[in-house]
């Protein structure tokens, strides 16, 4: 699944490219991607001749802000990822341009939003359980799934004291508990992972049994990852790509995720061990990471 600094370059893109853009049009052979409102006529009327003010992300989550107080949400789930081109349909299937959008994962398009330039933005998703919601803004921010959602990691106001009162009173694996998009948002499996590799601190450890220092460690780890992550345009060894359909650039800075067996990456000479904590992996130095 795309974590925040993929989806972060997701939004960073878009606004370079389709910013005051207008929708004119919108296609789907998967309705059920649309939740919100509750058909796919409703959503196409709603969004058909609303010019995109700005792109924003909250989380994982992408966010349209429309004129005349609409917005769209879209969040890409485990293997959706917006491209930006032109598509040529053919026989029920949308063929791409020869280059970086012609790469097989690009090409699972269940999603096209028409632009006033001519251009398309397509969502490729493997698997189609990405969504897509058309909200009045004012009713998206005083939703009960907003309201959920924690602080945003990366944003300068978040102190390390903000950080430290998150985990006041929680009990639990500390590699679960960065995961929780109620208390921090936008870190999953590939970022926990890595910043906890940073922090030398085991993804085993409970999180009420570490110390200032150690919860020091981990907000300055996740503050750097995540914004390398964001200047390497993110990871692409599975299903994300950029709006271009080219790969991010973060698997040359990665660590630990999904290197089970390796050597630990210039640090202790231990090996990075692979295991499970409540179904989701965890990959680690056991020797450098206590």
């Amino acid at each position: 699944m795309p974590e925040l600094p993929e989806v972060e370059t997701i939004v960073r893109d878009l606004n370079a490219k389709i910013r005051k853009r207008i929708f004119v049009d919108v296609w789907t052979d998967s309705p059920k991607i649309i939740k919100k409102p509750e058909n796919f006529e409703l959503f196409k009327k709603g969004l058909k001749g609303r010019g995109i003010e700005n792109i924003r992300r909250r989380g994982k989550n992408i966010i349209f802000n429309l004129s005349d107080g609409k917005v769209l949400l879209v969040h890409q789930k485990l293997t959706g990822h917006f491209l930006l081109g032109k598509w040529q349909k053919t026989n029920n299937h949308w063929i791409p341009p020869k280059g970086p959008l012609s790469d097989k994962i690009n090409t699972y398009i269940h999603l096209i939003f028409f632009l006033d330039n001519g251009k398309m933005l397509a969502l490729s998703d493997l698997r189609k359980f990405a969504k897509a919601e058309l909200w009045d803004k004012g009713e998206l921010e005083n939703s009960k799934e907003f309201n959920l959602l924690g602080p945003e990691p990366l944003s300068p106001s978040f102190a390390f004291n903000d950080f430290k009162e998150r985990f006041k009173g929680k009990k639990g694996k500390i590699k679960k508990i960065l995961m929780d998009q109620r208390l921090l948002v936008g870190i999953g499996n590939i970022y926990s992972d890595e910043i906890l590799f940073a922090a030398k601190i085991s993804p085993l450890r409970d999180v009420s049994q570490l110390s200032e220092f150690e919860l020091k460690r981990i907000y300055k780890a996740t503050k750097k990852i995540l914004s390398l992550a964001i200047r390497l345009g993110g990871e692409s060894f599975s299903d994300y790509r950029r709006i271009d359909g080219e790969k991010g650039y973060y698997d040359k800075a990665r660590k630990v995720y999904r290197k089970t067996g390796e050597p630990c990456p210039g640090r202790c000479g231990g090996v990075v061990k692979r295991i499970k904590i409540d179904g989701r992996s965890a990959h680690y130095c056991p020797s450098c990471q206590k």
